[in-house]
């Protein structure tokens, strides 16, 4: 396959007068960057190209998160913005599809007066359809949730991308239902993808130029799929491993984990392919086995940290990132201090940190009272990240002096004459630039370092 097709594919209809263009902006977690991409490739089908000028837009998709309040005002704010837009161009079509469409269906268009579309993320392919109904001037929607649906047999379009890094959904949908999420609601049930198409589309990644992959799911570690032809099962550690064997220098990376589900099998196969990166997120959510039962998680405080040290056993250089709620219903002092004290425990690398925020329709918001006050929230968000970053900082400069393999990605923001990319344990590593190429591994000795990003030198 050409390496060049993306760009291809983006532009073989650029002389045509009448191919319709679409912006893209895409909000929240990295299925959403998935959805995307598989998005344009069901509308670039059916005539429309991507573009990332917004002015030249004649349909303007917004791919949406509502996993918190504040992600969903960010984008209505966007929305007003576009709105301004469609009274300047009546002919413009505006879309708002993923989980906040999913999750207000069609409240959305009683509340966003110029909003054309609303489809959840399992009617994609009902899109082009939609579209052409709202050209006539009537609103169109498409919320129905699958059991099925996976778009295994859609190749995504990676508009966005590096080139050198992808994202591969592997599944699709979440069966934990946790007290305060909103994703069983908005994405659905459980559903693994075909794996012959997962190993398919990686195997074309690595023919495009692509060194690094990243499977993501809600939870991959409960991917599962028998092949009905052999009734052969494949679970997730055997897809890793199917994964690693395609291209040694191809980098293999996964996201996210749960760790009532991880297991020594997923640990040991890190551990045997050298191409699998070293590097593991495992939310926490909370350090307090009250407050984790409450929050429905399925492990106390004692489980997580068995995974922690089965991880550091079986992988003794992994790196490990996790995601914190502060503030959850109930959370008393106690409950805080040994969220903190699970931090220090296991010396995390990173964490996304947040304060617990409400959501329609979960769990949490129909039997549990949110009552910690919400400077207590904050309060004890600080304190949260005021110990991750001293930990962050601690982490990293552990790793001066070391030798590390840098798969190079670009040209750093920050100064022209340095480039950036990241090691196994998907660490931020800059160094002065040399003749070297996106895509490229470096051996990189570092020297220095922020709480952020690893500073060093090229060696050999």
């Amino acid at each position: 396959m050409d390496k060049n097709k993306n760009n291809k594919r983006l532009n073989i209809k650029t002389l045509a007068t009448d191919v319709k263009k679409v912006f893209m902006e895409t909000y929240g977690c990295q299925m959403n960057v998935s959805d995307s991409e598989v998005v344009l490739a069901i509308l670039e089908q059916n005539g429309y190209e991507y573009t990332s000028e917004i002015e030249h837009a004649d349909l303007i998709l917004v791919n949406t998160c509502s996993i918190r309040e504040n992600a969903e005002q960010r984008i209505r704010g966007r929305l007003d913005v576009f709105r301004l837009r469609k009274k300047a161009k009546p002919s413009l079509l505006i879309g708002v599809i993923g989980c906040m469409a999913e999750r207000l269906k069609e409240k959305l268009l009683e509340e966003e007066k110029m909003v054309d579309i609303v489809v959840g993320p399992d009617a994609y392919r009902d899109l082009p359809k939609l579209i052409q109904h709202a050209g006539t001037g009537q609103k169109a929607v498409n919320v129905l949730l699958s059991r099925e649906e996976t778009y295994s047999d859609i190749s995504p379009i990676r508009y966005d991308s590096n080139g050198i890094s992808a994202f591969v959904s592997i599944m699709r949908g979440c069966n934990n239902v946790c007290a305060y999420c909103v994703v069983p609601y908005t994405r659905g049930s459980e559903r693994s993808r075909d794996g012959h198409t997962i190993i398919h589309e990686i195997e074309d990644l690595v023919k495009m130029g692509y060194r690094e992959v990243t499977l993501i799911g809600q939870n991959v570690d409960s991917y599962h799929w028998t092949d009905p032809s052999v009734n052969e099962a494949t679970n997730f550690a055997h897809l890793l491993a199917l994964t690693a064997r395609i291209d040694p220098m191809l980098r293999v990376r996964f996201s996210t984990s749960h760790p009532k589900d991880m297991t020594d099998e997923v640990l040991q196969t890190m551990a045997q392919y050298p191409n699998i990166c070293k590097s593991i997120h495992l939310p926490a959510q909370s350090g307090s086995t009250r407050i984790l039962e409450l929050m429905k998680r399925g492990y106390t405080r004692e489980w997580y940290l068995n995974r922690i040290e089965a991880i550091h056993r079986i992988i003794p250089d992994c790196a490990v990132t996790t995601d914190i709620i502060a503030g959850f219903c109930s959370e008393t002092e106690e409950d805080h201090q040994q969220t903190l004290s699970l931090l220090e425990a296991v010396n995390y690398d990173f964490a996304f940190m947040f304060k617990y925020s409400e959501r329609p329709k979960t769990y949490a918001q129909r039997k549990y009272k949110d009552d910690v006050p919400e400077e207590t929230k904050s309060r004890r968000l600080q304190e949260i990240i005021n110990l991750q970053h001293k930990l962050s900082a601690e982490s990293k400069k552990q790793d001066i002096g070391k030798i590390v393999d840098v798969l190079v990605e670009g040209v750093s923001k920050k100064s022209s004459t340095q480039l950036f990319g990241r090691n196994s344990q998907n660490k931020v590593v800059v160094f002065p630039c040399e003749d070297f190429l996106k895509g490229e591994y470096v051996k990189v000795k570092i020297e220095n370092c922020t709480s952020a990003t690893l500073k060093g030198i090229k060696i050999g």
